[in-house]
C-alpha cells in the first residue's frame, strides 16, 4: 500500500511540475499563432508551429532582402534564452509584423507566459495562453 501511494505522490508532483513549465504549445497574444517553446543545447527557443494566414505566410517584413520570402512557419522567433531565477533571459523575439528582432525575457505568471522585448530602456510585454 505505501508502494501504490508513493506512486501516486510522485505521479502528481511530476504532473504539477510539467504543467508549470514553459515548453510546450502557446497561442500568441494577439491569437495569430502558435508557437512551441522548446530547448536545445541548453538554450530555450520558441519555433512557429501554425498561423491564422496559413502555413504559405511570408516574411515580408524582414529587413534582410534575401529572407523577406522565407515562410514565417518554422522560423524561430524566439531563441537564445537561458533560464535565471523564475525568468528566461538573454534571448532575443523576432516580431514578424515589424521585421525587428529585440532582446526579451520570458516567464510564467500563473497560467500565462509573458513574452517581454526590449528597446533599450522601453519594453512591451504580451500574454500568451497554453494551448490545450
Amino acid at each position: 500500500m505505501k508502494k501504490v501511494f508513493l506512486a501516486l505522490a510522485v505521479a502528481m508532483l511530476s504532473f504539477s511540475a510539467s504543467a508549470q513549465d514553459i515548453f510546450g504549445k502557446w497561442i500568441t497574444g494577439d491569437g495569430d499563432g502558435v508557437v512551441e517553446i522548446y530547448e536545445s543545447n541548453g538554450k530555450v527557443n520558441g519555433k512557429v508551429i501554425w498561423l491564422e494566414q496559413g502555413p504559405d505566410t511570408r516574411d515580408k517584413h524582414n529587413p534582410d532582402a534575401a529572407l523577406k520570402n522565407r515562410k514565417l512557419l518554422g522560423i524561430d522567433l524566439l531563441s537564445g534564452l537561458t533560464k535565471k531565477d523564475k525568468k528566461y533571459e538573454g534571448g532575443k523575439v523576432y516580431d514578424p509584423k515589424s521585421g525587428k528582432t529585440y532582446k526579451c525575457s520570458i516567464w510564467l505568471d500563473g497560467k500565462v507566459l509573458k513574452v517581454r522585448g526590449y528597446l533599450g530602456v522601453f519594453h512591451a510585454t504580451q500574454t500568451w495562453k497554453r494551448k490545450e
